[in-house]
């Protein structure tokens, strides 16, 4: 079954590889080169002035080029992977992985380059020629011993970071792993006894790292084929294992294991058996990171051990030490500061980074991305996944802050903060317009209630949304049972406010309010007592109707036509004003407002027109000067169709209105948003391609944003309820905790809005 697998596997991969454009990556200008003048200023004539400015200051290369965000990733492929020696192209797949791997988790842009030498002198001399070309060198699956040689000398020669990360990139993740294991066993790090199985550069580079945390040269037992590295021994010793050689009796792996507190194996698939680990310390920390198969298996160990915390470099097992939790955060920082080189300062506060990430709390689509499961701090996560996306906010200030401390940044962050909010933009767009918003809510902290406070994913919300400073969550739902999975989440139950409508002193009040507005719609006093007493959204809104919360957050557990008919029940629309949904679709640079996503079917022109200005105006408070376009299938008449004649109706109600913004239509989605098929229409208003698209329809607007968000073309904010007279936000059921603390907090804000005289989102 296992060849099998493997088969399919290596089927698909070759497929992946070959279809459409060979490779995994190409190269996109960052200007526009569409016409005769943008060439001219990107190459001949205009290019002349930069290369004359940084011919009299090199530094000024890190302005006018791509150098400063910039990486060479470097092999000669004696090293690929476990396949050994496959020549510099045989590893340029891998490569150019990697280079994928700056991009996507770090924003860091790389290119591979393959140096067809296994000439130690020969490899250090291409890539010190070559490196006035980039920020960093990053050298990948070189082996060893000469790995160590070229690094250490290109580290001598260059004034950019260049980091081996076969060896660097494996040690900080296993000794941020390390840290969380020992701070849950009670351990102090100095007082360790450590094996390592393997003599290899990342063996090595473990060894150098956690002894420049505190762990004493002698506490340290390196082991090989040949056994325990000890001082004096000659027989298969280099310069790089007689710097570690320890004053030990142990001279087999079997003798260093005795009482020993961490083993970290970088060796080769069952060199430890179970009486090794039986004859380990108590609550044993084992890192068995060989691949594909580890030293000895989890289940291996635990049927021997019970209390031991356990990582291997595998994704089927909790805490897999993978690089890519590392090299892309690490250069990161070292490039946003320009340093000289990667320290050790840089790789522990890497490797802390990341220790103390693992101990916050885990968002939602971070479970979500593997397979729902629940990650929380413990013997089964210490270390973070892969595809978190705090990681980007998490590890590069940490790097920088540190190359700063130590002398080799040579631009210094100023305001880390907001470095910290830019890194976070850089991958998460929706983090870009947000921050400001959200700085405010912190500013002025508002009471916002979760419907559907018995469900554990609100619960986790609204213990987030507190955490973040936005303000007091309020839990609705029978307090005994939020309090049972407070406690089994390992929180107290005094962190958040739990209210049921079974004992609240303003019952009374919220019944007359409710009876009045409904008793000639077909409800009598009991019906009206019986939905502020079992219907959460019903309760929840009158809560906020009666300035008993500031504003309301729901849709977890309903369709949202039924949440949004409850809340209705209770909160009326603003006056001169419709409700609607507006979702924010932000994909490749440019951010789209798409309505009605939510509320009506099939607007008229009237609804179509008050959508239109309502939505403008949002985008506008987002800093988008708005542009909008009137979607159909047609342009313009051309095609005609009864269809298209609401929107007709609605852009000339828009000329007959006064407003300050751009709008046309009817025209369909492909001109709206390409200034090229724009051009055919010269009469058209819009000076650009549209950020405002109204849809003709509910169903169309629906399926344009959820079709978006399948496809991974675009992240999405909403829909976002616009147009209520108090501050309720109904979300899809399908929302992630993020999506929760987000929409909440953007409530948040459109309550501080009203208080505060502002304007609306």
């Amino acid at each position: 079954m296992t060849d099998d697998r493997n088969k399919s596997l290596n089927e698909e991969a070759l497929v992946f590889h070959s279809t459409g454009r060979p490779g995994k990556i190409e190269i996109v200008p960052t200007k526009p080169v569409a016409t005769q003048r943008d060439l001219s200023l990107a190459y001949s004539p205009g290019v002349a002035e930069p290369c004359r400015l940084i011919a009299e200051d090199p530094d000024l290369a890190y302005d006018y080029t791509a150098k400063g965000n910039l990486v060479a990733v470097i092999s000669n492929g004696t090293a690929v992977l476990g396949l050994g020696d496959l020549g510099p192209l045989g590893g340029k797949p891998v490569m150019e992985g990697k280079a994928v791997l700056f991009k996507r988790f770090a924003d860091v842009d790389s290119i591979d380059i393959e140096v067809d030498s296994t000439d130690v002198d020969e490899i250090v001399n291409t890539v010190r020629n070559i490196a006035v070309t980039f920020g960093g060198i990053n050298l990948e699956d070189i082996k060893a011993p000469e790995c160590f040689i070229i690094e250490q000398r290109l580290r001598e020669m260059l004034d950019i970071p260049v980091f081996h990360d076969d060896q660097h990139g494996t040690a900080i993740i296993a000794t941020a792993g390390m840290i969380n294991a020992c701070l849950l066993t009670g351990r102090n790090l100095a007082d360790c006894k450590m094996v390592v199985n393997g003599a290899g550069a990342a063996s090595i580079a473990c060894i150098e790292l956690v002894k420049a945390m505190g762990i004493a040269h002698d506490k340290v037992i390196m082991c090989d084929s040949k056994g325990v590295v000890y001082k004096g021994r000659e027989e298969g010793m280099n310069q790089w294992k007689s710097a570690h050689a320890a004053d030990t009796p142990a001279r087999t792996l079997e003798e260093a294991m005795v009482d020993a507190d961490i083993f970290f194996g970088l060796s080769v698939a069952d060199s430890v058996s179970q009486d090794m680990v039986r004859s380990m310390a108590d609550q044993p920390i084992i890192f068995a990171m060989a691949n594909p198969d580890p030293e000895i298996t989890p289940e291996a160990i635990k049927e021997v051990r019970d209390d031991a915390i356990i990582a291997t470099g595998r994704s089927d097992y909790p805490n897999q030490v993978n690089n890519v939790l590392g090299f892309p955060y690490i250069f990161r920082g070292a490039l946003d500061v320009r340093a000289r080189t990667i320290n050790d300062q840089m790789k522990i506060a890497a490797a802390t980074a990341l220790a103390d990430l693992a101990r916050e709390d885990v968002p939602d689509e971070v479970a979500r991305a593997y397979r729902g499961t629940q990650l929380q701090f413990g013997p089964d996560y210490i270390i973070p996944t892969p595809f978190d996306p705090r990681l980007i906010s998490a590890v590069p200030p940490a790097v920088a802050e540190a190359a700063m401390a130590s002398g080799v940044a040579r631009r210094p962050i100023v305001d880390m903060e907001q470095y910290t909010v830019d890194l976070k933009a850089r991958l998460d767009p929706t983090t870009g317009i947000l921050q400001m918003i959200l700085n405010q809510v912190r500013a002025a902290p508002k009471r916002v209630v979760f419907a559907e406070g018995e469900e554990e994913k609100v619960i986790r919300a609204a213990l987030a949304f507190k955490q973040e400073g936005y303000g007091e969550p309020i839990l609705i739902g029978y307090p005994e049972r939020v309090h049972e999975k407070l406690k089994a989440m390992g929180h107290d139950t005094d962190e958040v406010t739990v209210v049921s409508s079974r004992d609240f002193d303003r019952r009374d009040t919220y019944y007359d309010y409710l009876y009045e507005r409904w008793q000639r719609k077909g409800l009598l006093y009991r019906d009206c007592q019986r939905l502020v007493n079992t219907d959460r959204n019903v309760f929840g809104a009158l809560m906020v109707a009666h300035g008993d919360a500031d504003a309301m957050v729901t849709g977890v557990t309903r369709r949202f036509s039924v949440a949004y008919e409850d809340v209705r029940r209770v909160i009326d629309p603003m006056p001169r004003s419709r409700v609607f949904g507006i979702s924010i679709l932000l994909a490749r640079g440019r951010t789209v407002f798409l309505a009605d996503t939510s509320v009506n079917e099939l607007p008229s022109s009237v609804e179509l027109a008050d959508i239109a200005v309502q939505s403008a105006a949002f985008a506008r408070r987002l800093g988008h000067e708005p542009r909008v376009a009137m979607i159909a299938y047609s342009n313009f008449g051309n095609s005609p169709h009864n269809a298209s004649q609401r929107i007709n109706e609605a852009v000339s109600l828009l000329e007959t209105r006064e407003t300050d913004f751009e709008y046309d239509g009817e025209m369909s989605v492909d001109v709206a948003l390409n200034p090229e098929l724009m051009e055919l229409y010269p009469f058209c208003r819009l000076s650009g391609p549209a950020n405002v698209l109204i849809m003709p329809g509910l169903q169309s607007a629906n399926i344009a944003w959820k079709l978006l968000q399948s496809l991974g073309d675009a992240t999405a904010i909403g829909p976002m309820l616009v147009g209520l007279s108090h501050p309720v936000q109904v979300v899809p059921i399908g929302s992630t905790v993020s999506d929760l603390v987000s929409i909440a907090a953007l409530a948040a804000y459109e309550a501080e809005q009203r208080t505060s005289g502002g304007t609306d989102i």
